[in-house]
């Protein structure tokens, strides 16, 4: 875009410069500044005593500001775009940008399954269509910008997810975004540091609601007890809904653990009222009922952008999750390694347990599991009930590592759970004991974030030393 263009669209003045000049890329951070970008200066603090000089060799560029800073003029090849308040310029320029594209576009929230659902809708769009979105889970607000200029005359599609790390993450998204079509996968517990209670963060990815607007659809869990209590009938656009135990537009039964992915029947109504219903049989790669609801959220956004569901399920078969999404894989000597390290919040724990469960075909279960994070004041809370949870799963082996997963072992215990525990305070010892209890009839369920870094390791480590032996 030229600066004309620009400066038309926010009402700015050209101090210095040309109109004339060509804008390839728009940044806020001081740090991103380089040739032939626009910078909009919005963090005033950052900028008053900055060394503008040692920005020469970055040059040209244009700025856009309300503040003449010293030392900015005399940049050389710095064009200036002067407003009156550059927080409200920016607004105008990313609305400006939006708008100039009549396409899907997809946002998605929830506490587990943004990220698989969001890479299922982009592969099967892209068999016939250009589209664009958020890359693997990279989802945090600062680069909302970068993903919105990522759509160009080029694009059929955007497909984005809508992380909640504090109160109004959604509905700032939105802002950037404007979604046609939004998804509410889950709402389970996690960002309690910022968001506080659990009531604060179901508030939170409620946004939703109000970021689709009247003209929007939304695209929700049936099943999902949480967000049954977000107030849907505020919501006045369309709304689809997907499960597997409750009433949905798009709901799968006879669901069976096929090799290396899900088989179902997926039954589908175009509204509540209608009497017609259609079958269809889904394979989806990847284990568990939660692949299934990912599968049917993905097909039911598919749906709404003009794809059919046979040909949806014809372009699913070749998807491939992303790494440590319940990923099985062979250890020394032959037993089963589910890796499960990209998350970890105490549903996506039920999730893998209830998985282990479907996959273990008689194997003796043994569940490694790290400490939940970012869950505030109710730490212990979540993971005494992940505990209670544990006595009931019929787990032969459970072995904790972290003072919070420590929690885990102890409410499991008091709660008469059947198998051996064992718990750690670090990973010290973990795989001497892992060495000692596994064998070729064994499936070991790895469970914790990919920040645990520790628990990341000796995981790599078991694989690797079955690749190397092998």
């Amino acid at each position: 875009m030229s600066v004309k263009e620009i400066r038309l669209c926010i009402n700015g003045q050209l101090l210095k410069g040309s109109d004339d000049f060509m804008v390839n890329d728009v940044t806020y951070h001081r740090d991103k500044i380089g040739p032939n970008k626009l910078v909009f200066l919005r963090h005033k603090t950052k900028f008053k005593k900055f060394n503008w000089g040692k920005l020469s060799n970055l040059t040209p560029f244009a700025v856009v500001t309300d503040t003449l800073y010293a030392g900015l003029e005399s940049i050389p090849m710095c064009t200036i775009i002067k407003v009156l308040d550059v927080e409200s310029a920016f607004w105008n320029f990313v609305n400006f940008y939006r708008d100039q594209f009549s396409i899907p576009v997809v946002s998605i929230t929830g506490t587990n399954g943004k990220t698989t659902t969001k890479d299922m809708i982009k592969h099967i769009l892209r068999v016939d269509r250009t589209v664009t979105g958020t890359i693997s889970s990279a989802n945090s607000r600062a680069q909302h910008l970068t993903y919105l200029l990522s759509i160009d005359e080029n694009t059929d599609a955007a497909v984005f997810e809508s992380a909640v790390g504090e109160p109004g993450d959604v509905l700032l998204a939105s802002r950037y975004y404007k979604p046609t079509i939004g998804m509410i996968t889950n709402i389970g517990v996690y960002h309690l540091d910022r968001c506080k209670t659990p009531e604060a963060y179901l508030k939170a990815k409620a946004e939703m609601i109000q970021a689709i607007g009247p003209h929007g659809t939304l695209i929700v869990n049936a099943d999902d007890e949480n967000t049954k209590k977000i107030g849907l009938e505020k919501c006045k656009g369309k709304v689809l809904t997907f499960g597997i135990k409750n009433f949905a537009l798009f709901r799968a039964s006879t669901i069976e653990y096929e090799n290396n992915g899900m088989k179902f029947v997926l039954t589908h109504k175009k509204s509540k009222t209608s009497i017609l219903r259609k079958k269809y049989s889904i394979y989806v790669p990847g284990y568990g009922q939660h692949q299934v609801l990912n599968a049917l959220a993905t097909i039911a956004a598919a749906y709404e952008m003009g794809i059919g569901i046979e040909e949806s399920a014809k372009r699913i078969l070749s998807f491939r999750n992303l790494p440590s999404h319940l990923e099985c894989a062979i250890g020394e000597g032959g037993y089963i390694i589910v890796d499960d390290t990209w998350s970890s919040t105490p549903s996506s724990l039920k999730a893998a347990l209830e998985t282990l469960n479907g996959i273990a075909n008689g194997r003796k279960k043994i569940v490694l599991v790290g400490d939940f994070k970012r869950l505030g004041d109710l730490n212990f809370h979540f993971h005494h009930q992940a505990g209670e949870l544990m006595a009931k799963m019929e787990v032969d082996t459970l072995i904790t590592v972290g003072p919070l997963a420590a929690e885990i072992a102890n409410r499991a215990k008091e709660r008469g759970m059947k198998g051996e525990v064992y718990s750690f305070p670090d990973i010290q010892g973990v795989e001497s004991l892992l060495t000692k209890i596994v064998d070729k009839n064994s499936i070991v369920l790895v469970k914790c974030s990919s920040t645990n870094q520790p628990i990341v390791k000796l995981k790599n480590k078991l694989i690797q030393r079955k690749n190397n032996q092998a």
